[in-house]
């Protein structure tokens, strides 16, 4: 294992993940909240109302949006043509 920079938070670490142990759950938790959220609103028209409304930061989002996780939401937002 090599040490890496954490993505979320920018502490050096070492692990075969993106990001550090302290980070993994406040990423599930952005996670859940983003899809809870998605689950009980209309989708925003933008990636930065999504974040406002979620709480979920913009940066967590984008980084999410890459996953497997939430490819499909991705590709049925780009479908849409929404500004996300």
């Amino acid at each position: 294992m090599n040490f890496k920079t954490c993505i979320r938070c920018g502490c050096f670490f070492s692990s075969d993940d993106l990001i550090c142990p302290n980070c993994k759950t406040k990423d599930e938790i952005d996670k859940d909240s983003l899809k809870r959220f998605l689950a009980n609103n209309d989708i925003p028209n933008n990636y930065e109302s999504l974040s406002y409304l979620s709480g979920v930061s913009l940066k967590n989002i984008n980084r999410f949006m890459e996953t497997k996780e939430f490819s499909s939401l991705k590709d049925f937002l780009n479908r849409q043509n929404l500004n996300l």
